[in-house]
């Protein structure tokens, strides 16, 4: 019965089994979380976690392909740990809880730095996280993703995607952006496609609204 439930795609079979109510994907409040870290089947406790946070990283995914990809790649590595029995049971529920917090709290980030969710798409975008680029310093690279955003909205057409001309346009114009404000030249090729990447994600919204 229960390698049946593990193997199961139906995620609320788990919970079913361990006497807990499957949250929305959305919320997975501390509450929940601490239910989870006390159920005594571990392996049922880790296939739960896996799924919902695989799941809820897609999502994110599909808005912040940045913040997605660095949240899946710790997934992946949890879990090949786990398997590999570098770590036990125990640990890796510990770790894909403290994952589960950081991929909740993530729609606050934006708020933290008065940014929309596009913009702190973008903002993720200019490779914040290295340390060429963190010199320029929160506020600056936070003007850099207003007006990326700004300027991608005005620019973006439905078949933006599939005419080179106007994507080159659209290149040469994040460039001009990074250039103002002293975006590290050697970092700006980068920069720009991880930009252009972000924009195909939510430039069908912003032309459909």
């Amino acid at each position: 019965m229960q390698k049946s439930l593990i193997v199961s795609d139906r995620i609320i079979d788990i919970f079913e089994a361990a006497g807990i109510q499957k949250p929305e994907l959305s919320i997975l409040s501390d509450g929940f979380l601490e239910e989870v870290r006390g159920m005594p089947q571990k392996n049922l406790a880790f296939e739960a976690l896996k799924k919902l946070l695989s799941d809820q990283i897609k999502i994110t995914t599909k808005r912040n392909l940045v913040r997605g990809k660095s949240f899946m790649n710790m997934l992946e590595e949890t879990i090949k740990r786990y398997t590999n029995r570098s770590i036990e049971a125990a640990q890796v529920i510990e770790e894909l809880i403290e994952l589960a917090k950081k991929v909740r709290d993530e729609k606050n980030r934006g708020k933290e730095l008065n940014l929309t969710e596009d913009e702190i798409a973008f903002y993720d975008a200019l490779g914040v996280n290295d340390s060429a680029v963190t010199i320029l310093g929160d506020e600056t690279l936070r003007k850099i993703a207003l007006e990326l955003t700004d300027m991608l909205r005005k620019s973006v057409t439905i078949d933006w995607t599939i005419k080179e001309s106007v994507r080159a346009q659209i290149r040469l114009k994040v460039k001009k952006i990074l250039r103002k404000y002293g975006y590290p030249p050697d970092k700006q090729d980068s920069a720009t496609q991880t930009v252009l990447e972000q924009a195909e994600l939510v430039a069908r919204n912003w032309v459909a609204a």
